[in-house]
Formats: C-alpha cells, structure tokens, sequence
C-alpha cells in the first residue's frame, strides 16, 4: 500500500489533502524514480497520481498538454489538432498569469470536443486535464486571481513517455500504431522502415513471435485483437517480394570494437543496432557457417521459418558492418579472456541450447531410442545428421520446442508422433495455433499423463514409456492447479524413440569461474540493475522475475549479456528487446566511460510494471470488423516426408491493408514529476 496526497487514476478518487483518516491506494509504481529520485507525481491517460503535495498541479498539467501538442498529436485530425492548441494556450496562459476563469471552462468544453478525434491520443489526454480542473481548481484560480505566480525554477522536472497498450507489451516496444497506420496507408516502406527501428528480423518476427501485443489491443475489447503479427509480415514480405533493397545506413565507422558470443537473435540484433551506430562488431558462433541465427536456424522448423528468408535478415546485418565468424565455440577455440583482450566490449548472447533433464527412471542409461533432448532432434534434423528416431516417436513436454518435435518427426518419416503431456490442452504453454496444426498433421496427444519408466528390450532398444494418469489438484504458486498422480492408473505408450522437450538452458560453460561473473540458479548471468523499489522495499520485477531496469553489464567490467543467458529461454522477440537495449548502454560504456539508463528507458519499464491495457475499458465503436485470417496449406500431407514448405502464406496486401484499417491507435502519454 503506498499513501498518496491525491489520486484520480481510473476514476476511482483518493483525497487526502484535506486531512484526517489517511485513505491509502496501491498503485504499481516505484517509490523512487530511479532509486534515487522520489516520484513526486505521475499524470496519464487515467488521470492523476500526486505523492507530493509540493508539485504545482497547474504548471504540470500546462506542460503535460505542451508536450502531447507539440510533441505527440499527428494533426490529421481537426479536433485533435485544435483542441490540444486551445488547451495548451489555455493552461499555459493560465499559469503564466494572463488566464481567466473563462479558460477553465474552455477546458471543460475542450474534454468533451476531443472524445471525437481520429484516435485516442487526444482523447485519452484530456482526462487528467479534466481531473486536474476539477480538484485542484482553487489552484488554477490563485494563478487566476494573481496570488500565486509560477517559480522560475522547479523543484522537479518533467519526464514524458510516448506509448500504446500494444507498444507496451511488445517487449521490443516497436511503434505498433505507426506502422499499421502506414500499412493502411499503403506505406509498406515506412511500415518496415517504422519496425526496424525496434525490430531486425522482421521476416522472423512476422512469422515466430507469440505476439504478446495482441493480448493488449484494445480492438479485443470490441470484437478480435488486430493480427499485429501478421501485419508486420506484410510489411516485411513487401520488401522482398519486389527486391527493394532496405534504406539503412550505418554512421561512420568508429575506433572502439565489439565482440558479440552468438548469432541468435539477441547477438544479431544486438550486433545490428551497434554497427548502425558505427561501431565494427564481431559475432563468434559455433555453428558452422550458412547456420546464423541461433536457435531460430535450428530450433524452429523451416515450414515456420523459411531459411532463405533468414538469411536475407542476417545479410542485411552484415551489410552493415557486422562479421560473423563460424564454427567458433567460445570457451574451446577462443576463451573469453582473448575476447575481452581483442575488442574493447564483450556481449554475452550465447543462446539457451541445452535441454533440460526430464527425471524419468532410466532416461541416463544410454538406451537407444532415446534422444538428448528436443532442442538436439531438431537442431540434428535441420543439419541433415542422423537423429537416431525410429518409427514410433513419443515427445515429452508442452511448449513450442515440444509441438515442434511433434510435427517435425513426421517430416522426418514417423509414421506415429505422439506428444505427452501432464497437464491439459487448455494449459498448454505452446501457441494454441501450433497445436492445432500439430492436430491437423496428425500428432496423437495423451494430455494428463506423467511418463515413469523408460521399458527396453534385452538390446537395450525402447519399446515403450510407462506412464500414470494425472488428477488436477490444488492450484501452485503459478495459479494451475497442480496435477497428481492417480494410483493405479499406470498404462504404457508403444514407442521406439523417446524426446524429452521440457525445458532449455544456456549453456554457460565457457565463462570460468574466476572470471568474476556471478551465474544464477536458473543458469543466466547476473547483471546489474536500478534498486526501483515498491512501498514495501521489494525489488520491481517485470513478468518474467526480472527486476526492472537492468543495465546488462556483468561484474566484470566491459562484459554485457543478453538474451536467454540474460533473462532466461524466452522468446525471439523478448531477445531482441533486451539486446536492443544493451547496444545502446554497450554504445554510451564505450563513449563516456560510464554504464546508465536514460529516462525514456527507465520510464519504460515502469510503464511495463504500471501496465497500459485496461481489459475491462469499455470500447466504444460504431460497428464490429471481422479479423482477416491469413491462406495456410491444410491437410495432412503437408507434414508428408521432408516436406518443409512453409504452411502459413500470411496476407494479400488487400488483406493487411482492411486489417490495418481496424487498428484504433490507442496512443498514450505518460508524465512523471521527479
């Protein structure tokens, strides 16, 4: 519980200027800004937060409508336009001494004129305008009458963040809005050129990403989220499609060098933003050359992930400045002390390549059949080695890693592919899109199953895997409910290879342990962050059990690290995000010596913590627009022996476009006072 002098945020009003019984609010935001600097305020697009009764509502309110004007309005529309110049005059008229009582109520009138502009920008800006003239009118009116003029020097200043509900939970914070607004427009340039900024490997995130953004569109709460995902695609495959070559330039080339451990997508991207900036940038990977990318080239199969398309992402990397080195394991045939010696900054992005064990009796006894791990079969299968599975396949676990397993074993001449998996198909954490294409292509599912004993022959060959039904019980610390055996309920899977996909890890070896970098118990590297803590004194922590604002440099100085050996096995998309983000403190360590965040990046993550989306916002809009759906190849024999064309074909551009069309650009502006 955090006391606050005032609130408006989400309507619901907290008063506690007047004295008396203190009535407390939880909000989820630091005490201090940074860790250090108190938050003295914060105003957004549900209203107000003061902690500190110094701060000059009027003054923050007058800069908080300046910034959104002058700063953030698109001016495509007229009420948009206008009205935030007539409250901007306003307010500032107001605060500067030459205001009347007659501005107040313009600002009335204002609030209720900009609920019909062209997006929410506007809209949502005017709420705590609306609330600051409301409660702290007497404020306005001392301003007003001349008995109190505005100081010349602000104890405090203003930190202002641009953003979308989408925007906030794409963990690269891509600009959403403005390149679905230039698709609409049929700007598929500027739509691409609008996703680099944040996003590299547009071609792979227009296919792989979960799209978490889609969880927080606003349009869901109308009818069906905006099919982000696949308008990034479009935007992508516009490029290629035509051979249009992309416009990027890197800056001039610098002095000061990197050394980036892996080609996956956090050191590609990471690798992509430094080079842009002009710095030579050096990736050391271990598998062999033609392979970049990590474990998008040999984790994810290529009917979801065309190669060539890849390849063309890396290229365009490496046209700007950036060398990859194959076949060059770190820690074998070169050690982190040569990489340290050899470039002035070292980024660790070895990637999560290890699969986890399952603890199942006899998984470590060498029998045949049963193969090291999902992330090998498919890495294997992809390389054109032999992966040691039979005929009858049966794969253990519920993630993507696992369906993929599933539906690549087919490819690779199962003729029975079956998956196993404790929990139910509704708490599967795969894509429910990616289970159903393993359903259309054939895989057999045994949901609430626990396997206990691998059974072999006197050759030592698995003949099968003994396994117990499970009963949902009480929920765990997760919020599930805990499935538990049920006695008796023991029956055997008839399988000749068995694939464990439970789970991956980074294999950090290669860093030796007087190295001085600190490994965690889940095995990423420890790195240093921000102490933004909550009223009680806990750490913030993103979604995932990350504390917020991390700065990705070690304990040893000029070492980073990022992507899964930073933040654990995620997704490709949650890797670029962080690695965009350690480019840019890789690139200020090396020009001023020194390792920080910038405001725009600490407020960030307080906006994750915050949270943008609003489930429960009622939505208004004139009519429902149905979600177009992308052509895919249907039917069993898509999954037909080695054949690995791709399933999904994505959109016509008559088709982004009448997606783009749907999009509500759900803008937001965020300002806190420290």
């Amino acid at each position: 519980m955090a006391q606050v002098i005032f609130s408006s945020w989400g309507s619901n009003v907290v008063d506690n200027r007047a004295g008396g019984e203190v009535k407390n609010a939880a909000f989820r935001l630091p005490v201090a800004f940074d860790g250090a600097r108190p938050l003295n305020a914060f105003m957004g697009w549900d209203g107000i937060i003061l902690f500190d009764k110094e701060v000059d509502i009027p003054v923050m309110a007058a800069e908080y409508m300046t910034r959104v004007q002058t700063l953030y309005c698109c001016g495509k529309c007229t009420p948009g336009k206008k009205g935030t110049r007539v409250l901007m005059d306003a307010l500032t008229g107001i605060v500067q001494g030459r205001g009347s009582e007659r501005d107040l109520q313009v600002c009335e009138e204002m609030f209720q004129l900009l609920q019909n502009c062209k997006c929410t920008l506007c809209q949502s800006s005017t709420i705590p305008i609306h609330d600051a003239v409301t409660h702290f009118r007497d404020d306005f009116l001392a301003y007003i009458n001349g008995t109190k003029k505005r100081p010349e020097q602000l104890p405090y200043r203003f930190i202002d963040k641009y953003t979308a509900p989408c925007q906030d939970k794409c963990p690269s914070h891509i600009d959403i809005p403005a390149y679905i607004e230039a698709i609409k427009e049929y700007r598929f340039d500027l739509s691409l050129q609008t996703i680099r900024d944040n996003m590299p490997l547009p071609s792979v995130c227009g296919r792989v990403c979960p799209h978490p953004c889609e969880t927080a569109c606003r349009r869901k709460n109308v009818d069906e989220p905006i099919s982000i995902m696949l308008l990034k695609r479009s935007a992508s495959d516009h490029e290629w499609q035509r051979n249009h070559l992309p416009p990027m330039q890197p800056k001039a080339r610098k002095g000061k060098n990197v050394a980036v451990v892996g080609a996956g997508p956090a050191g590609l991207a990471a690798a992509y933003y430094l080079a842009l900036e002009g710095y030579p940038v050096t990736i050391y990977e271990a598998l062999p050359e033609g392979y970049g990318g990590g474990m998008i080239a040999v984790g994810i199969p290529a009917y979801r992930q065309p190669r060539a398309l890849l390849q063309r992402d890396i290229d365009i990397i490496c046209s700007m400045g950036v060398e990859i080195v194959y076949n060059c394991r770190v820690g074998k045939d070169v050690t982190l002390a040569q990489l340290k010696e050899k470039h002035n900054a070292v980024l660790l992005a070895p990637g999560a390549h290890r699969s986890k064990p399952m603890g199942v009796e006899g998984e470590d006894k060498g029998y045949k059949g049963f193969l090291k791990g999902g992330i090998d079969f498919l890495r294997e299968a992809y390389l054109g080695i032999p992966t040691g599975m039979g005929k009858k396949v049966c794969v253990v676990g519920g993630g993507n890693t696992a369906i993929d397993c599933v539906r690549v074993a087919l490819r690779e001449g199962a003729e029975v592919s079956t998956l196993l998996y404790r929990r139910s198909r509704k708490e599967m954490p795969a894509d429910i899109w990616e289970i159903d294409g393993a359903d259309e292509e054939g895989v057999t599912f045994e949901f609430q199953v626990l396997p206990t004993r691998i059974l072999v022959d006197a050759n030592e060959q698995i003949t099968g895997v003994e396994c117990v039904r499970m009963a949902m019980g009480e929920p765990d610390a997760s919020g599930r409910r805990r499935p538990e055996p049920m006695p008796g309920s023991e029956f055997v899977v008839e399988c000749d290879t068995v694939i464990p996909a439970i789970g991956q890890d980074p294999d950090l070896s290669f860093i030796p342990m007087e190295s001085g970098i600190d490994i965690t118990k889940w095995n990423t590297v420890v790195t240093k962050y921000l102490p933004l803590k909550d009223a009680a004194g806990k750490d913030l922590k993103d979604g995932m059990g990350n504390p917020l604002c991390r700065t990705l440099i070690t304990d040893l100085e000029g070492v980073f690290a990022s992507g899964d050996a930073e933040i654990g096995p995620l997704t490709v998309v949650a890797c670029i995000g962080n690695a965009h983000r350690a480019a840019n403190v890789i690139g200020r360590w090396l020009e001023e010596g020194k390792v920080y965040l910038t405001d725009d990046e600490i407020i960030e993550d307080i906006l994750v913590y915050l949270g943008v989306y609003d489930k429960n916002e009622q939505v208004p809009w004139l009519d429902s627009a149905a979600r177009e759906h992308q052509k895919e190849v249907h039917g069993k024999q898509r999954a037909s022996y080695k054949n690995y064309n791709e399933v999904e074909l994505g959109f016509t551009e008559e088709q982004a476009v009448r997606e783009a069309e749907r999009c509500l650009r759900c803008y937001r502006v965020a300002m806190a006072a420290v």
